[in-house]
């Protein structure tokens, strides 16, 4: 697939996504979310991509759904094409947050709206210091349609939550380390370096366990503790017959860098 409203790249052992419409500050419409879906079946399906980068290019990282598609929609009563737009971002939020592999947001500027909707479903979020993030649904009328209502509030609480979605005010990335939005921010031209650096850092390790303990994570954050601890103490113990895991111990003992397979 020829890729025009984002821009794919590896490096490494990392994929790149890259949002593609400056001049529309990044803003998601049909095209970019086929291209952002078919990105995500690369990066996928190639072994060699341990961990996926997803960021904007220009000012933005993205400023949500383009809504002067969504005018055009409106004004053409197309409730039909809306509410399919409506299911492709839901299903492209879905997609990112239960992907196999590590998803890191780079936040290169403003995240409002879908954009911050995109930066909930990633696992770790680095921005730089002049970022924005918030969620503007309400500065225009809408309710969110790619998860805000349901992943802020189980991410930084109902009440954080609730400021931000009923405000629409933008927040600096500093303020949204506290609350464990943001990981860590970097320096304004320090992003791609410090990306880089962590992706370096996950490719060391096995990509199994990455992809295991990203589910336990996520699956045991649904359920009772007790049944947590038993999905975890099972998942452990299949674990236990895998060539990491095995790997991973007979390298510590012999004192060398271990050789994961991802099996």
């Amino acid at each position: 697939m020829e890729f025009v409203d984002i821009v794919y790249e590896q490096r490494g052992r990392g994929a790149w996504i890259r949002l593609n419409r400056p001049d529309a500050l990044n803003t998601i419409n049909p095209g970019l979310a086929r291209e952002f879906d078919a990105a995500l079946d690369l990066a996928e399906e190639n072994p060699e991509i341990v961990t996926v980068a997803v960021t904007g290019t220009g000012r933005a990282f993205c400023a949500g759904a383009d809504l002067k598609f969504l005018g055009d929609l409106l004004q053409e009563n197309s409730e039909h094409e809306s509410a399919n737009f409506q299911n492709q971002l839901m299903a492209l939020m879905a997609r990112l947050e239960k992907f196999p592999k590590p998803v890191i947001c780079a936040v290169n500027g403003v995240s409002t709206g879908g954009g911050t909707e995109l930066l909930l479903c990633c696992d770790l979020v680095i921005a730089v210091a002049s970022a924005k993030i918030g969620d503007g649904h309400a500065n225009y009328g809408l309710l969110p349609g790619g998860g805000a209502s349901i992943r802020l509030p189980r991410k930084i609480g109902p009440t954080r939550a609730k400021y931000l979605l009923f405000t629409g005010e933008l927040r600096s990335a500093a303020e949204l380390v506290t609350c464990g939005l943001v990981n860590e921010v970097v320096e304004d031209g320090a992003l791609e370096a410090a990306v880089d650096g962590l992706v370096d850092k996950l490719s060391s390790k096995s990509p199994l366990a990455l992809k295991q303990v990203k589910m336990l994570v996520d699956d045991g954050l649904e359920q009772p503790l007790d049944t947590a601890l038993r999905l975890e103490l099972l998942a452990s113990t299949l674990h236990s017959h895998s060539h990491d895991m095995h790997e991973g111990v007979a390298a510590f003992n012999a004192k060398r860098k271990p050789s994961f397979k991802g099996c």
